[in-house]
């Protein structure tokens, strides 16, 4: 067995270890906003041009959970070397593309390649660390990790705006080319690779699931979901691999999804819950963005500016973390993490039209910190009790659930949010009527004959019923965390959350 690494080695592993995830994590989110000038760049309808979103995140579905597999086959190091390498040619694809068709295969390998950096930089900082320092490495990774929905949308405006929609994928060839030169001279080769045979029936199964899944998420609210036969397909489709891929994982031998990582309690539920976080923390951040852009009429930079203090939240949260784990239990710091993030939503509840920058500021600060208390303790309690050859594989896994519950979180809350707002709308048209006497009072001089004037209470109908949908699942979140907390008791711990461990081959 090899020693852990010098501290200097380690920071020269973790620096192009994180810039790599760091990529992949605002690359989910950066495109957004440069959607409309891309549709007419590239002369594409709109719903043609979402395929630029829908093929990464197929992509990503699909080649998440053979990240695991390719690393024990391969040695992490190549794995790695090839993933980023191929994230950063795709992303130079992507910006000199002329056509709809050569971008949407360009963010298709983006996608694919971006897959295995996200997990494998997670398994990389638990193996370079002792297992006193997982919390420090955890805090480390979450940064990198979450960047993509917190500067995402702002950074891809501001290039949007400032240069052109290509240079949102060119921004990745610097720290491209700077990670893929790091990881080729600093990353340790394998000792050991597995010879195990491939699954191909499994990997089949769960991929085709996989990809129905993102497609029916994706395209379900531009198609007035199961009204649509397509999202009817999708979810038949599924349905019927995700119960062969469970079949299949519990009855072969050898199966691309190993049954033993969901035999450890911490892992089996910590996935879960993970989940489930992708709903409360996630999830929840794009709705916050659209809000403070189209309902408050912030500008894509100043939005940014103003979810600054959310970054700045997660980061004292995780820096104080790390300090904690050592003397507190892990468990009571996810539930003093989840209540926070809940207070926040209820915090966002609270807010109306009129809300002054102070208390977006204050709530994004407090919806920071919570998260930042949840995402590191999490990390070290799943992997504490997870035996160390299955580190590839649940690494893989835990990212594979992580980025299912941020899909089918956004999904659904949009699709409650449309279904809030549509109801509010409605009992806001049956009271704009003659007879009402509060039209009259609050505006005497209306006259129901003059289009502008329909027109203008349509509008400001349009924002208060949005603003309710708003407020509405900002509440529907904070009791989904209050759901959660049982769920945090169920895992076993001990102080400090770590346990005694060997030194790992640090390119295993």
């Amino acid at each position: 067995m090899s020693e852990y690494p010098t501290p200097l080695r380690r920071f020269l592993i973790t620096v192009p270890s994180m810039l790599a995830s760091m990529m992949v994590a605002v690359d989910i989110t950066i495109a957004n906003v440069a959607l409309p000038h891309m549709q007419a760049s590239l002369s594409a309808s709109q719903e043609q041009v979402l395929w630029v979103l829908t093929s990464y995140l197929v992509a990503g579905a699909i080649a998440t959970p053979l990240s695991g597999w390719l690393a024990g086959r391969f040695g992490r190091k190549l794995v790695m070397v090839v993933s980023v390498g191929g994230f950063t040619l795709a992303s130079a694809l992507c910006g000199m593309a002329t056509d709809l068709q050569t971008i949407v295969l360009a963010r298709f390998l983006q996608g694919s390649c971006g897959a295995a950096l996200i997990p494998l930089s997670q398994a990389i900082l638990l193996d370079i660390n002792p297992p006193e320092e997982h919390a420090k490495a955890m805090a480390i990774f979450a940064l990198g990790s979450m960047a993509g929905p917190v500067i995402g949308p702002t950074l891809g405006g501001y290039l949007t705006d400032a240069l052109s929609w290509r240079w949102v994928f060119f921004i990745n060839l610097p720290f491209g080319v700077l990670s893929f030169l790091g990881m080729l001279v600093f990353l340790p080769s394998s000792d050991e690779t597995s010879s195990s045979k491939f699954d191909m029936f499994g990997f089949a199964t769960i991929s085709i699931a996989l990809a129905a899944f993102q497609l029916m998420l994706d395209r379900g609210e531009h198609l007035d979901w199961f009204d649509s036969l397509e999202i009817q397909l999708y979810a038949l489709v599924a349905g019927i691999c995700f119960y062969l891929t469970l079949v299949h994982m519990f009855t072969a031998k050898d199966t691309f999804i190993r049954p033993e990582l969901f035999k450890d309690r911490n892992f089996a539920i910590g996935s879960i819950f993970s989940m489930l976080i992708g709903v409360v923390a996630f999830a929840t951040i794009p709705m916050v963005v659209v809000m403070t852009q189209t309902l408050l009429g912030y500008s894509a930079f100043h939005t940014g500016l103003v979810g600054l203090p959310r970054a700045i939240g997660t980061l004292v949260s995780m820096l104080l973390v790390t300090r904690l784990v050592s003397y507190v239990d892990i468990r009571m710091i996810l539930i003093a993490g989840l209540a926070i993030t809940g207070y926040s939503m209820l915090m966002y509840s609270r807010m109306d039209l009129y809300v002054d920058e102070w208390g977006l500021l204050v709530a994004g600060f407090v919806q920071g910190v919570g998260g930042g208390l949840m995402f590191v303790p999490l990390s070290v309690i799943v992997f504490s009790t997870l035996p160390q050859r299955l580190r590839n594989e649940g690494a893989a896994m835990y990212s594979l659930t992580r980025n299912v519950g941020n899909a089918i979180g956004i999904s659904a809350l949009q699709f409650f949010y449309v279904h809030y707002a549509a109801n509010s709308r409605q009992r806001l048209v049956e009271a704009v009527r003659p007879d009402n006497p509060a039209i009259g009072y609050a505006m005497p001089d209306f006259d129901f004959n003059s289009v502008e004037a329909l027109a203008r209470m349509n509008a400001e109908i349009a924002r208060q019923s949005a603003m309710v949908g708003d407020v509405r699942i900002y509440h529907l979140v904070f009791l989904i965390a209050l759901a959660m907390l049982p769920l945090i008791l169920l895992m076993r711990t001990r102080k400090g959350g770590a346990v005694n461990e060997p030194p790992m081959h640090l390119g295993e």
